[in-house]
Formats: C-alpha cells, structure tokens, sequence
C-alpha cells in the first residue's frame, strides 16, 4: 500500500469527508507526532483558482482567532498542483449527520451546541471577521459534546476590499438571511440569522428552506415571505423568532442570544434587543470586544422541554408581514432581480455540501459602507432614522470599522478619527436602548440607552443629528 506524504511531514491516513472545496482526509504530522485533518484544494496548472484563494484566506482568517470553539488551523503547504490546508482534527461528527442519524434534538439537546457555537461567532465578530456560511455542516460535535466552528473559507474582514463588489450571493442558501440573498452586504447580523435558522433545523430535524432544483422560487420565499416557525422549539420559539426576524435591524445579536440561553428554560425572559452601544459623547461608538473564552458552558436545562418558556418575542423583534396586493408588476421585478443575482452566482460557481440542496460561492457580497436601513424610501421617516440608529449599533458592536463609515467625514475627524473610536468603545461590556424617537423635520434622533462599563452600569440620553443622501442616513453630529 502506498503511503502519502504532504511537504515531507504529513502522512495521509484515510479521507474523512468531503465538501464544496474538496477532500478532507485524517493524516499525521510526521515532525510533531499529532493526528491533524488535511483540506485538499486544488490548483490549476498556471493559475490560481478560487478555491485555493479561499483556502489562503480561511488559513489567514483562522490563524486570527484562538478560542476553544473555532477549528485551528496549523499550516497552508503546496504539493505539485494541489494545495493542503492543515487543521486540528475533530473527532466525532458534523450537526448536520447528528440530527441525520439522531433526528430532531430537543430544546435541552440543542442548547449546548449551539450556545458554543454562539461564541464562536462571538469570537469572530470581536475580530471584525463575519463567517457567512454557518451551517449544520460547518458545527463539528465530538463524543465529548465539545463543539467547533469549521470553514472560515468565504469569511471576509471588514477591511477586505473585495467587500466593496456588489451583488453576488454568498453562503448556502437554504440558511441565506434576506439581505444576503437579495445580494446585499453580509454583516454579523447576517451571521446571527443562519446561527438561528441552524437552530431551526436541530430542533425541526430539517433546514427552514427546502431549496431542492428551484434555487430561484427558494430565493424570493426567503426574501420577500415570514420566516417557517418551529413546531417543536418548546422554550427556544422566542430565540429561534428573534434571530430569524426578516429586518437585521431588529434582529437579536448573539450576544443577546446567548444571554437568552444563559438564562435557561425556567429563568429565561426575552430581553430587549441588545443592538448594544449608541454613540457616546464627544465619540461615535465603542468596540465590543469579545472574551476568547465566550461565556460559560450551559449546561442542559433541568426542567423538561414542556416547560413553558418566555413569551413570544415581541412586535420590537419582528417586522411586520409584506403588504398583500401588490402589483403584478412588481412582483415579476423582484423576481427578474432575483434571476440576475441567481445567474451570478451560478456563473462564479455554487456548489452545495450540506445535504440540503444548498451550496456556497467563493464571491463576496455587499459593499463597505454600513447595513442599509430598513427604510428605503428617497425621504426620511421617523422610522427610518429609528432604524437607521438600531442598525448603526448593531454593527458598532461587532464590527466598528464598518460602523465608522456611518458617520460622515466631518464627524469623523470630530470623534478624533477610527483609531480613537475603537478605543473610547472598547471597555464598554453591553448596552442596551431603552427608548428611541426620531424627527425628520430636524434630522435628530434621541434615545436613551443603559451600558455596562466593567462593573459599573450607566444610564443616558444622546441626541444625534443625521444626514439623509441617496436613501442612505449618516451621523453628522451629537448634540
């Protein structure tokens, strides 16, 4: 039997999977004497392709982020025409087999898997990545319930300047959030929306979108329809609502989510959507930044899954039903928009991996500037400001460099610029609006807010002047 050596220091052992990029196989590193999976990418003679950029960038990606709950990864080395992506080996399985070989998990089952993966995205975000592919396939459980977050391949930094390409859909589609599949920019809440449809589909045995051959009709459901509800989510129904909510600037964050699963089935409230950290005086915004460790592992729930948890999340979490009636006309718009984006995405290559019919491109999505309101109107509303405000803080937690770019240039140079943003965010823990309200007579919104700052809590009231230009608001100036 031939044996296979990769670089002169990895045996190949077995092959142990296979995905959208290529092989995986277990092998040995021969120098350290460690079992080690390798990723199998190939490269054309002549050129690089797309998957062996991915694979540059998910080992640049991945060497950023040390935390318990992410799938190391070691080494990138060339072999003739094939790359090999060298990663820490889990033993065990993917959720996606789990629940193939389990079927549905109960809420208490569920629960741990989840919370851990929660903080790996939590991890992630604090370092400005988004992972844009979370997925029952990308969760790894081993024996011992240890859970890792695999295939950072089509994650972007906030700094990536393939950001700024617009229109391509990303991700598999069957856990796409809306705004993503419309082509628009991914962003942490994009993340927080296929983390909750990841939930639905431990708890349902099956994902929310059944994409089957039409791609295209499975596309507009996801855009333009409610989300599926959950029949057997018992006291998970008010996270599964809030983080599949169709308006990412209500949408929970993870770190609300995973202070929702924290609390367990018997002390859980839903809280108030922790969109987390307004501007603050004489600064725009503070950075959260995300303990590498996460929160503590949640143990299973005590109380039985009959259990009645909180009440359902609220009006605040949701956004409302689309209008009924709506012209023919529009309608075959929304779907020629959708064809051309579709098409895009077949042309830069869609291949599927998880089972369920969905597939991920190597393309990027969105632009740089930040998450665009909710409203999309050429004028400025009340509620577009208010949201426009909710967005803007979502993404300053999470990503404050892409937050920045909400605030226009003068009041940039104002807050003394990105470098002196990040850090006046930086100590802050939490926080939490209270109350919003917004004129568009006077272009200013008010809000009051509650942060954390190490073991001290504040409450205050920031009043900020916007600037409305080609149905895209901007912060001018706080009064």
């Amino acid at each position: 039997m031939t044996t296979t050596v990769v670089a002169g220091r990895y045996t190949l052992e077995t092959e142990v999977g296979r995905g959208g990029m290529g092989a995986v196989w277990r092998g040995r590193d021969d120098v350290l004497g460690r079992t080690v999976a390798l990723k199998r990418i190939g490269v054309a003679p002549g050129g690089i392709t797309p998957d062996a950029v991915r694979a540059e960038r998910e080992a640049k990606l991945a060497a950023r982020l040390n935390h318990a709950n992410v799938v190391a990864v070691f080494d990138l080395v060339s072999e003739g025409d094939v790359q090999w992506l060298v990663m820490e080996y889990v033993e065990g399985t993917d959720l996606g087999d789990l629940i193939k070989q389990r079927g549905r998990l109960s809420p208490d089952e569920a629960v741990p898997v989840l919370a851990q993966t929660a903080r790996a995205l939590a991890a992630a975000h604090g370092a400005g990545i988004v992972h844009r592919d979370v997925k029952p396939s990308n969760i790894l459980v081993s024996p011992d319930g240890q859970v890792k977050l695999s295939d950072f391949g089509i994650a972007r930094t906030s700094s990536d300047p393939a950001l700024t390409q617009t229109g391509l859909v990303t991700g598999s589609p069957a856990y796409l959030s809306p705004e993503v599949a419309s082509g628009q920019q991914a962003t942490p809440a994009s993340d927080v929306w296929s983390w909750g449809a990841t939930l639905f589909h431990a708890l349902e045995g099956h994902a929310p979108y059944q994409i089957g051959d039409n791609l295209l009709g499975a596309l507009y459901r996801i855009v333009h329809e409610e989300p599926p509800r959950p029949a057997h989510a018992g006291w998970l129904t008010p996270l599964v609502e809030a983080t599949m909510t169709r308006d990412p600037a209500r949408r929970w964050s993870i770190a609300t989510a995973e202070e929702f699963l924290d609390r367990g089935p018997r002390e859980a409230t839903v809280p108030v959507a922790r969109p987390t950290t307004p501007v603050g005086p004489s600064a725009a915004a503070r950075t959260r930044t995300y303990d590498d460790q996460g929160t503590s592992l949640l143990p299973l729930a005590a109380a039985p899954v009959g259990t009645p948890g909180p009440p359902p999340a609220t009006a605040e979490t949701r956004r409302p039903s689309a209008r009924p009636g709506r012209r023919w006309l529009l309608v075959a718009l929304a779907v020629l928009a959708l064809a051309v984006v579709t098409t895009i995405a077949f042309v830069i290559g869609l291949g599927g991996d998880d089972g369920d019919g969905d597939g991920a491109s190597t393309a990027p999505s969105g632009g740089t500037t930040a998450p665009p309101s909710s409203e999309a109107a050429q004028q400025p509303t009340a509620k577009g400001m208010e949201d426009f405000v909710r967005t803007y803080i979502d993404t300053v937690v999470s990503d404050p460099t892409s937050a920045f770019d909400l605030l226009t240039p003068a009041f940039q140079d104002k807050s003394n610029g990105l470098e002196a943003y990040e850090k006046f965010w930086g100590p802050v823990q939490s926080a939490t609006i209270d109350s919003v309200s917004a004129d568009p007579q006077t272009m200013r919104v008010s809000y009051t807010y509650t942060y954390r700052r190490g073991g001290d809590e504040t409450t205050e009231d920031i009043t900020l002047v916007l600037q409305f230009a080609d149905g895209q608001y901007r912060i001018a100036d706080e009064l």
